[in-house]
C-alpha cells in the first residue's frame, strides 16, 4: 500500500513538474523591494508562527504557488489559490521575478524547529504510517522521511515549518477553500483528518528536519 502511494505521488508529481530558472542575487534584492521581508524574513525564515518559512523551499514549488496566488486574485478565487494578502502581493510580480525570488529562497537554509515531546510518538506514527482503517495515506509517501519533499515531483518541503501555518493550510485543504493541490490529493487526505490529527501533525512537523 505504501509503495503504491509513493508510485502515485511520483507519477502525478513528475507530470506537473516545471523547473524554475531564476537569479538568486536578483531574488535577494526583490525580497526587500517587494515587501516579502515583512512576513517571511530577509532569509526566508519567518519570525511569526502564522506566516510560512520559505527558506530552502523547492524553487519550482514556490513559483507554482506564486503563479496560482496571482491567478486567485485575478479570478476572485475561482481559479488558482486565493489569499487576501498573498494574492495582492503576487499580483505585483512578473514570472521572472517569481523565479528569481524562488531561486533566492531555495538557496537559503531553513532554521530548525522543535517538536513538543507529547506529540512525538503520535505524530510520528501518523506521519510515517498514516491510518489504513481511515484511509489516510502516510505523509512520508510524498514528503519523505525528513519532510523534505520531492523537488522534481512538485511536493514541498514541509520540515521545520511553522505549526500555526501548517494547521491553517490543512484546515483549508479539509474545507476545500484551498484547492490547488495536485489531483486533489491533499484535499482527499485532509478530509479524513480530525482536528486532533491536524493539531498533532502541525506540531510534529516543526521538528521534522
Amino acid at each position: 500500500m505504501k509503495k503504491l502511494g509513493l508510485l502515485v505521488c511520483l507519477t502525478v508529481g513528475f507530470s506537473a513538474s516545471v523547473l524554475a530558472q531564476g537569479n538568486a542575487e536578483t531574488g535577494k534584492e526583490l525580497i526587500t523591494s517587494k515587501g516579502c521581508i515583512a512576513c517571511h524574513g530577509a532569509d526566508g525564515n519567518s519570525a511569526l508562527d502564522m506566516y510560512p518559512s520559505l527558506a530552502g523551499q523547492h524553487a519550482q514549488y514556490t513559483v507554482k504557488q506564486l503563479k496560482e496566488l496571482k491567478l486567485g486574485g485575478e479570478t476572485a478565487g475561482a481559479e488558482g489559490r486565493y489569499d487576501p494578502v498573498m494574492s495582492s502581493q503576487a499580483a505585483l510580480l512578473n514570472e521572472q521575478e517569481m523565479q528569481d525570488l524562488a531561486a533566492y529562497l531555495a538557496s537559503q537554509d531553513a532554521k530548525p524547529g522543535t517538536t513538543p515531546e507529547d506529540v512525538v510518538e503520535k505524530g510520528g506514527n501518523l506521519y510515517r504510517g498514516g491510518d489504513l482503517d481511515r484511509g489516510i495515506t502516510a505523509c512520508i509517501a510524498c514528503h519523505g522521511p525528513r519532510g523534505n519533499g520531492m523537488g522534481l515531483a512538485g511536493f514541498p518541503d514541509i520540515s521545520a515549518q511553522k505549526a500555526a501555518y501548517l494547521k491553517s493550510q490543512l484546515e483549508k485543504f479539509r474545507s476545500g477553500t484551498r484547492a490547488n493541490d495536485l489531483n486533489g490529493m491533499m484535499r482527499d487526505i485532509a478530509s479524513k483528518l480530525t482536528d486532533d490529527d491536524i493539531e498533532t501533525l502541525s506540531q510534529y512537523l516543526g521538528g521534522l528536519h
